[in-house]
C-alpha cells in the first residue's frame, strides 16, 4: 500500500530552476495589466499581458469543444469549483510503468503509474470548498502560450494585479481530482493522448542561468535554450485535458505554482500538476523544495479568486 502525501516529491524533475535570488537586473517587471476583472457570468476571457515570444495559435482549431462549467459568481474567464474535498487520500498503483523495476529503490526519480485503484478518503470529515479558478493557465488567453520561467513571487504579483490570487494547494487538488479523488483529471489510467505529458526528456544546458519569461526573448542563450526545450502547447489548442470542473491542462503542459498556507517565507511555494515531460503528472503530489524566487523553463501558474455569493443557479458555457 502506498500512501500519497499531499506534498509528495515529484522526481525526474527536469526543472532548471534558479536556486538563488535573482539579481536586480534579472528581476522581471510585470507587464502592464488592464486591471481587475469584474464579477460576471459568461464565456469571456480576460485580456492577456503581451509577451514578445508568445506564439499565437488558431483558437478555433481546438481538438474538442469547450467543456461545460459553472461560472456564476466568478470573474470572466474563470470557472466555479464547489464541493466536498478530502484532505487525506490513499491512491494505490495497480500497474507500474516499466521504468519502475529499473529504478526501484531510487528515491530521486519519479514513478509513473499506468493504472490506479479507486482512491480512498482517509479524512474523518470532508471540507466544503467554493472558489473560482482560471479556466486556463496564465495568461488565460486562448491562442497564447502559457507562461513559464516565472517565479512564485512574480506569479503571485501577476495574479494580484488582476484582482486575483494564487490558488492554494487544496484548491488545486480539488479542481483537478474532484469529489472522486481521481489521480488524473481524466480518470485512473494514465493517458498521454488526453494531456500534454510524457514528451521525451531533453537535458537542459545548466552552464548558464536562463532569464525570466519577459526577459528571455532579448537574451540569445535563453531564447535559443527555451526554443530547444519547449514542448508546451498553446492555450485552448485542445480541451481533452479537462477536469470535472471544466478546468483545462491541470495535468501536464506546464507546472503550476500554488500557495502553501501556514508556511513562511521562502517556503510558501509549491508546484502542482506536472509538465510535458515524463513525470508523475497527477493531481495530488506537490513539489515543495523549490523556493519562492526560483523559476524554471516549465514553471508557470494560474490564478484563483473568491467566489461571490449569487442568488441564481449554476451557470454553464
Amino acid at each position: 500500500m502506498r500512501r500519497v502525501q499531499s506534498r509528495a516529491w515529484v522526481a525526474l524533475v527536469a526543472l532548471v530552476l534558479c536556486s538563488c535570488k535573482p539579481k536586480p537586473e534579472q528581476t522581471a517587471t510585470p507587464t502592464p495589466d488592464a486591471g481587475s476583472d469584474a464579477v460576471a457570468a459568461g464565456p469571456a476571457v480576460e485580456a492577456a499581458d503581451s509577451v514578445p515570444d508568445a506564439r499565437p495559435a488558431d483558437a478555433g482549431s481546438a481538438a474538442s469543444s469547450l467543456p461545460p462549467a459553472r461560472t456564476e459568481g466568478c470573474p470572466a474567464g474563470m470557472v466555479r469549483v464547489e464541493g466536498e474535498y478530502c484532505p487525506a487520500v490513499i491512491q494505490n498503483c495497480e500497474e507500474h510503468h516499466p521504468e519502475y523495476k529499473a529504478r526501484k529503490g531510487d528515491s530521486t526519480v519519479s514513478e509513473r503509474c499506468l493504472r490506479y485503484a479507486p482512491s480512498r478518503c482517509m479524512s474523518k470529515e470532508r471540507v466544503t470548498l467554493s472558489f473560482c479558478m482560471d479556466r486556463y493557465e496564465y495568461p488565460n488567453q486562448p491562442g497564447e502560450m502559457p507562461w513559464v520561467l516565472t517565479s512564485w513571487i512574480q506569479a503571485r504579483e501577476l495574479c494580484q494585479k488582476r484582482g486575483k490570487r494564487l490558488c492554494t494547494e487544496d484548491e488545486f487538488n480539488f479542481a483537478c481530482e474532484g469529489p472522486e479523488m481521481l489521480p488524473h483529471v481524466y480518470g485512473h489510467e494514465r493517458d498521454p493522448t488526453k494531456c500534454n505529458i510524457d514528451k521525451p526528456y531533453r537535458q537542459p544546458d545548466q552552464s548558464r542561468q536562463m532569464r525570466t519569461y519577459e526577459q528571455c526573448p532579448g537574451n540569445e542563450f535563453c531564447r535559443t535554450e527555451l526554443a530547444r526545450l519547449d514542448q508546451r502547447h498553446a492555450i485552448g489548442s485542445t480541451h481533452t485535458c479537462a477536469s470535472w470542473a471544466g478546468v483545462i491542462d491541470m495535468n501536464g503542459n506546464v507546472n503550476e505554482w500554488v500557495e502553501l498556507p501556514g508556511k513562511v517565507h521562502p517556503h510558501r511555494s509549491g508546484l502542482k500538476g506536472g509538465w510535458w515531460g515524463p513525470v508523475r503528472n497527477r493531481c495530488r503530489p506537490t513539489v515543495t523544495f523549490h523556493k519562492e524566487f526560483d523559476y524554471g523553463y516549465e514553471a508557470g501558474f494560474r490564478c484563483c479568486h473568491d467566489a461571490a455569493t449569487t442568488d441564481g443557479g449554476a451557470g454553464a458555457h
